[in-house]
Order: structure tokens, then C-alpha cells, then sequence
């Protein structure tokens, strides 16, 4: 089913085929032959791009410099044998990090598995060569960790948000709230020293080539899976949106800080309701929250709604233009996160309930 959805993936959607690792590679080819340095030089990107595969479109590189430094050893093989290795990759750690993590047994560990792996976006960020799976495998595997109590390796693997902040910045401040502080302590310096090898692999002039297009204009298009995209907010009501949210995640983080395992769904969840910008790729960490979610949550009435919700981002309904539009998606994570917030704050009436409580 996984392949065959993927083949009608990438028979849809050809234009598309590798457009971002071939940005990517660009970059880290950049790097390599005129110095880190000169990474964010748009223009020598751009003219990279072209030599790689002349017919297809450039992009600029706005990821952080990890990215291009990920994808480095591949540009000793030609381009289309570069991006297959990545792709596969990429979507294998994910596979095998939801196989690793899971904690139900039998057919509704492996259904689960499935079911995380099916929605188009995470064939589409397959496609086109996305960095997301990987931020993906990273927090499935770190929220394992979380729950086994191993909150150092939990800490340093949640890093892997660094290669795309935007999809799940709010995990490590809801662990956090849920007072974590070991997994949040090893997350920022994790971070830090990430920060420090850039500003000395970059230098000055690179380094802050980065921060600079951190200034500039959101990306345009990448505003439909967001409160904007949504319902049209934006300013002051937009912002004011953003904040209750961050707030509820975090006052609920505090409440579930028994249960660890629901903690980082629900900060993967906030942060894609509040990111400023979102590309249907980043959906992968969706797909995460709810698998994370039907291993957490094992009553019929969850897995029902979980298994309908992966039934609804099944790409045998998208590519046919059978599925939700991309500003549909956020009034379903606002969905999700609501029902996680009303189980969270509603009175203990149940052993079941206390077993979901409990300490992992």
C-alpha cells in the first residue's frame, strides 16, 4: 500500500521530484568548493542548482547550515543517485523509528506504523527530498526516550528540530513545563553547541548571511496551513491566537507532567497551529503527534478518530482532489489539540484514566 502510494505520488506531482534536496545539495556544494562562507550566497546557489539539473526551477537555501552539512558526502554521487539514496533514507529512519518507539503490541502497533506512514504529505516530503522526516524520526525516537526516563539522549536527539525549527519548536518548552528540565537543559545545550560549530565553520560573514534571511520575507505560498490560511487572521488577532495557544499547550504540558508521552504530541501539535509558515511536507510531525497519541490514548473512541484522520490524508483520496485543502489541516490539528486539552483537564474518574496518568 506504502509503495503504491508513493508511485502515485511521484507519477502526480513530477515537476516537483527532488526540488528541495536539489537545493540542499547545492548548497553543501557551495560549502565544499567556494567555503562555508559563501553558503547564503544566493546567487552561487542558485547557479549550482542549474548545473545539477538544468531543467528544473532554483530556490533559494533558507534552511539552517546543519542541512547543507547533512547532505554533504552525497555530492560525491551523480545527482540522481544522490537524491534516491537521501529520499530512501529518509523515509526508512522514519519508518524504523515508529517500529522502534511503539509500545502497543500486535496488529495496532503495526497499524499504527502504517498509518503514520501513509498520509500524502509524508510521500510529498519524500519526493521532494525533505529534510521533515528526518525532525520526524528524531522526536518519535526522543519521545521514546522521554517516556523510558532517559532524558539526556531524549534532550540531545530532540536537536534534530534544529534542521527545521518551524514544525516543532514548542516540544522541548512543553517538556519544560512538564518539568523535564534534564531534557530541556540537554536540548539548549545541544543547540548552543550547534551554534557555535556554525559561527565557526561559517565565520562572521556566513553566520550572519543566515541570520539576515532570517529577517526577510516569509516565503511566499506558505501561509495556507497556517491562522492565516485557516480563518483569515492576521496582525494583532493572529498574534494574540498564537499566544493563548502556546499557553494552553504549556499550562496543559504542566498538568500531563505525569505523562510525558502525551506532552510531546501536543507541543508538536501547538507548533504547527502557531507557525508563522508551513509547507505540506512539514505535515510529517502530524502524522508523528497522532501516531504518538494512538500509542498514549489505546480507548476505541481515539483510535477510531485517529485511523479515520489517516483515512482522510490517504494519498488514494488527495491526488484524485478527493481530500481536505491544505486550510483545512489546521482546524484539524486545532481539533486534535482541543480533544488532548479537554482529556487532560477533565476529573480522574477511571483506573484507565489513572493508568494514562501514570508515570512511564
Amino acid at each position: 500500500m506504502v509503495v503504491t502510494a508513493l508511485v502515485l505520488d511521484l507519477t502526480h506531482h513530477p515537476q516537483h521530484v527532488g526540488i528541495d534536496f536539489h537545493t540542499y545539495l547545492a548548497a553543501a556544494m557551495v560549502g565544499l568548493q567556494q567555503g562555508w562562507s559563501h553558503v547564503y550566497d544566493q546567487g552561487l546557489v542558485a547557479a549550482a542548482q542549474k548545473h545539477l539539473v538544468p531543467g528544473q526551477w532554483s530556490q533559494p537555501f533558507l534552511s539552517p547550515p546543519t542541512v547543507a552539512w547533512l547532505v554533504a558526502p552525497l555530492t560525491v554521487f551523480p545527482y540522481w543517485t544522490a537524491f534516491g539514496i537521501w529520499a530512501v533514507f529518509s523515509l526508512v529512519a522514519l519508518a524504523a523509528a515508529l517500529a522502534w518507539s511503539g509500545v502497543s503490541t500486535g496488529a495496532c502497533r503495526w497499524i499504527a506504523v502504517l498509518g503514520a506512514l501513509t498520509p500524502w504529505w509524508v510521500l510529498y516530503a519524500g519526493n521532494l527530498g525533505q529534510v521533515v522526516p528526518l525532525v520526524a524520526a528524531g522526536v518519535v525516537l526522543a519521545w521514546r526516550l522521554v517516556r523510558d526516563d532517559k532524558e539526556i539522549a531524549a534532550g540531545v536527539l530532540l536537536s534534530v528540530i534544529f534542521l527545521k525549527p518551524n514544525t516543532a519548536i514548542l516540544v522541548p518548552v512543553a517538556l519544560l513545563a512538564a518539568r523535564r528540565y534534564r531534557v530541556f537543559a540537554a536540548w539548549l545545550a545541544a543547540g548552543g553547541l550547534l551554534a557555535v560549530i556554525a559561527l565557526l565553520v561559517l565565520g562572521p560573514e556566513g553566520f550572519f548571511g543566515y541570520v539576515n534571511q532570517l529577517r526577510s520575507p516569509l516565503p511566499s505560498g506558505a501561509d495556507a496551513l497556517t491562522i492565516k490560511g485557516a480563518i483569515g487572521a492576521t496582525g494583532v488577532v493572529a498574534a494574540l491566537l498564537r499566544v493563548l495557544i502556546v499557553g494552553m499547550v504549556l499550562a496543559t504540558a504542566f498538568r500531563l507532567r505525569a505523562s510525558p508521552g502525551l506532552v510531546v504530541p501536543i507541543g508538536i501539535v501547538g507548533s504547527l497551529i502557531v507557525s508563522p509558515y508551513l509547507h505540506a511536507s512539514d505535515l510529517c510531525l502530524l502524522a508523528a503527534a497522532a501516531w504518538m497519541v494512538w500509542e498514549e490514548r489505546t480507548n476505541v473512541a481515539w483510535r477510531i478518530a485517529l485511523a479515520l484522520g489517516w483515512l482522510v490524508a490517504s494519498p488514494f483520496l488527495f491526488l484524485p482532489s478527493g481530500g481536505p485543502d491544505l486550510n483545512r489541516w489546521p482546524l484539524m490539528e486545532s481539533a486534535l489539540l482541543l480533544a488532548l486539552v479537554i482529556a487532560a483537564w477533565r476529573p480522574l474518574t477511571s483506573a484507565a484514566d489513572l493508568r494514562t496518568r501514570a508515570p512511564a
